[in-house]
């Protein structure tokens, strides 16, 4: 794959109307040349239906615990420490309009 320009970054940051010094010109020429070497590599698999798709690199496993009733504190306990409490719930500021 042929090496990006100094002239042809110079001519993009033209287009997005960016004003690059010469240090930054050259850097940027240096760094898009590896993402376009990358690009091309990639680009040079050709037989990707051996390939099953994967969603994660790594097999994901359900990590959740079962859905089992446990003893918990008792309501009128909690709501008793709470700040407010109104009809069985925590009582707390409104945030949105009445719509």
């Amino acid at each position: 794959m042929p090496e990006i320009t100094r002239e042809e970054v110079a001519h993009l940051a033209r287009l997005s109307r960016l004003a690059l010094e010469d240090a930054e010109l050259d850097a940027l020429a240096a760094q898009l040349d590896v993402i376009l070497g990358a690009v091309a590599q990639i680009s040079q698999v050709t037989e990707a239906a051996d390939v099953p798709p994967t969603t994660h690199a790594v097999p994901l496993e359900n990590v959740t615990r079962p859905d089992v009733v446990r003893p918990s504190l008792d309501r009128d306990t909690v709501l008793a420490a709470a700040p407010a409490a109104e009809d069985g719930r925590f009582r707390v500021p409104r945030i949105l309009d009445a719509e």
